[in-house]
């Protein structure tokens, strides 16, 4: 999966950036306080993206 379309998907579904990193970007779901490391990879394994999105409590990314 394309990063750029984990990350629309992270924003449509609530979550921000609390930070930007060297090597990830913090992501965190403001309803659950839950926070995740995206890595800065243009290409995002789907179990990694999957993986990303249940622990911020969303559902998971189509594809």
């Amino acid at each position: 999966m394309k990063r750029d379309a984990l990350l629309r998907h992270l924003r449509r579904h609530g979550c921000v950036v609390r930070r930007e990193g060297r090597e990830h970007s913090l992501w965190e779901n403001p309803q659950t306080g839950h926070a995740e490391a995206v890595p800065r990879h243009t290409e995002i394994s789907n179990l990694l993206a999957k993986r990303i999105c249940r622990r911020l409590s969303i559902p998971d990314p189509p594809g």
